[in-house]
């Protein structure tokens, strides 16, 4: 699929969607919902405390506390969300893409590229490279996600000439061994739920990957995973990029359904 099939001249910024917009939606909902359980408690039709009997031990649950904290730190985890899909995760793929240092000849791979935007700031870069995203554009993920809209923001960017996108499954990459001097991905890779499929788009990566090329992974969870699994596909030179403290602090706060981190990996000349 070549990304120079629009051809309209003039259009707004490139819009690169909302990660995780059902997560947002849910801490919203939540939030409200614990407002609500509030007001109840005020107006003395719930209770302050929830018991729940189970056999032999009864536990309570003090509703006030627990609505409180619901209902101040979800609607800022949502806010912070927002925040994030619309201008943090701009600044972070630039700092992301500085990690390079580039030729303008780099063929790149954006593994789960979705509406752009690791791919076009690579492909910004070039000058007679190419680069090349893949995704299967669920859009579950990420709002709005499909190869129209990665088109349409390949061409509002202005880099047309340079970007060519693949309905394609990272488990098995349709490119053949050693040819991508620069492999990215964000945010793509821990949606496989498998371990030993995640093993595999990891050894599809090495493969595709030219001697002496480099991968730069960010992601959400199972930075430590892909850093063992690198060194079994044979890449041991290998280097955290994210600043440890707040990655722990983030695994905290979210009870570790979060653990990010980005990885940098060379393969062997």
């Amino acid at each position: 699929m070549n990304a120079s099939s629009s051809t309209s001249n003039t259009s707004p910024s490139a819009d690169y969607g909302i990660d995780a917009p059902n997560v947002i939606r849910n801490l919203l909902i939540i939030g409200v919902l614990a407002w609500l359980v509030l007001g109840g408690i005020s107006l003395g039709i719930v209770p302050h405390i929830l018991v729940l009997p189970l056999p032999g031990v009864s536990l309570e649950f003090p509703l006030v506390n627990i609505s409180i904290g619901a209902g101040i730190f979800l609607p800022f985890g949502a806010a912070w969300m927002l925040w994030d899909a619309k201008i943090g995760k701009l600044s972070g793929r630039d700092k992301l893409l500085a990690e390079f240092d580039w030729t303008g000849q780099e063929h790149v791979l954006d593994i789960g590229c979705g509406r752009g935007l690791l791919l076009i700031g690579a492909a910004k870069r070039l000058t007679t490279g190419k680069a090349t995203g893949i995704d299967i554009w669920n859009n579950e993920d990420l709002s709005g996600n499909s190869a129209n809209a990665t088109i349409e923001n390949v061409r509002r960017e202005g880099v047309t000439d340079r970007v060519a996108l693949e309905t394609a499954d990272m488990r098995k990459l349709p490119f053949a061994d050693n040819s991508f001097d620069v492999i990215v991905s964000r945010a793509a890779i821990h949606n496989i739920y498998d371990r030993n499929e995640r093993a595999a788009v990891i050894a599809e990566i090495t493969r595709v990957l030219k001697p002496g090329g480099q991968v730069v992974i960010n992601d959400i969870r199972y930075i430590t995973e892909y850093a063992a699994d690198f060194k079994k596909n044979g890449c041991t030179d290998l280097h955290r990029l994210d600043f440890l403290p707040a990655s722990l602090l983030t695994t905290l706060i979210t009870f570790t359904s979060l653990r990010p981190g980005i990885l940098r990996i060379r393969k062997a000349k």
